[in-house]
C-alpha cells in the first residue's frame, strides 16, 4: 500500500533532528597533558589514576 501524500522535507527532517553525531568529550592526563577520553587509560602514558599505570609496548614499523 502506498502513502496517500507525500512527506515533506521539512517534515522528514524534522523526524531525524536527533540523528546528528554528538562531539566527543575529551580530557587532559593529569600526568602528561594529552588528550584522552574520560574514564580510559592515556595512549600516550598508559596512566589511568595515582593507583594504576598501564605499561604499554612500542609499536614496530617495517
Amino acid at each position: 500500500m502506498l502513502p496517500v501524500k507525500k512527506t515533506s522535507k521539512s517534515r522528514t527532517r524534522t523526524r531525524r533532528a536527533h540523528h546528528s553525531l554528538k562531539p566527543v568529550n575529551y580530557s587532559r592526563c593529569t600526568k602528561c597533558g594529552q588528550a584522552k577520553l574520560p574514564h580510559a587509560a592515556c595512549a600516550n602514558c598508559g596512566y589511568v589514576n595515582p593507583n594504576m599505570t598501564l605499561k604499554l609496548g612500542k609499536e614496530e614499523t617495517a
